[in-house]
């Protein structure tokens, strides 16, 4: 029986994409209208993991996702990254100068505004989705609509890329977490995402960041978040990796002391290669 692994977005999107990254290609992905929609099926015990995205090296962290993590406290079991390639993709037999409409998500026409500035002659238009962009051009066999969508989205709906590669940025990651309803055994772990709060009082977050640094612990991501309702106070949500399982160990004992609302949302492997 395969795995269930929900994606925000239609097959052929990044987070499909991602998935198979993490888990291979032997997966069944089940496709999502939001982020929350993923959070409410694992919940529901209808699918087994959910692929989420929290970080673009461009765009940023994806706020919203930090809540969602808070509400459904999933734990994190994994993560992957993506080095997000966008191309022009159109029918078989279609030419570039047959285009006169490129369609697709609102950051991806972001991603490439160099590539679009340079070709005035598109008439560009917003999608919900870059992959639902490639299969609409495909189900409805748009000859003068092309969309700009990862490769995956191409072989998928029967496209043929006009022209690889044309994001500005030739070095746009996405970090994608994998998110499960109950811990796993995951042997040996390098890597951790963590939450907690602090007082208001002069140095408090730097006596909890002194007590990693003095473990030998690198902490590789820091994000605040308001906590809801109350004001001047703050989640924070960091995430640490470590080469001695006892340096960590020793590190989180310290912490507890100065920190409250403490909550490991997961221990990993790290697993940043694109």
């Amino acid at each position: 029986m395969n795995i269930k692994v929900a994606i925000q977005g239609i097959k052929g999107s990044f987070h499909e994409e991602a998935a198979y990254k993490y888990f291979g290609d032997k997966i069944e992905t089940v496709e999502c209208e939001s982020f929350k929609k993923m959070c409410e099926l694992l919940k529901q015990g209808k699918v087994d993991y959910i692929v989420m995205a929290i970080e673009n090296s461009i765009a940023g962290s994806l706020l919203p996702n930090y809540n969602l993590l808070r509400d459904y406290r999933f734990p994190i079991v994994g993560e992957a990254y993506l080095h997000i390639k966008l191309h022009l993709m159109a029918l078989p037999d279609v030419s570039i100068q047959d285009i006169k409409y490129v369609e697709s998500h609102p950051i991806a026409l972001q991603q490439c505004n160099d590539y679009l500035e340079e070709n005035p002659q598109f008439k560009v238009t917003e999608a919900e989705d870059t992959a639902a962009s490639a299969k609409k051009v495909s189900e409805l066999q748009l000859r003068d609509t092309a969309a700009i969508a990862p490769q995956l989205a191409a072989k998928l709906y029967g496209l043929e890329i006009l022209e690889r590669r044309i994001e500005t940025n030739k070095k746009n990651y996405t970090r994608f977490l994998i998110l499960s309803s109950k811990p796993e055994e995951r042997g040996k772990v390098n890597k951790a995402s963590i939450s907690f709060q602090t007082g208001n009082g002069v140095g408090s977050l730097s006596t909890v960041l002194q007590c990693f640094a003095e473990q030998n612990i690198n902490l590789s991501k820091i994000q605040s978040m308001p906590v809801l309702g109350k004001r001047n106070e703050y989640d924070f949500y960091v995430d640490v990796e470590w080469k001695d399982q006892a340096d960590y160990d020793a590190a989180i004992r310290r912490v507890l002391k100065y920190t409250s609302n403490f909550n490991i949302m997961g221990e990993y492997v790290k697993n940043d290669k694109v």
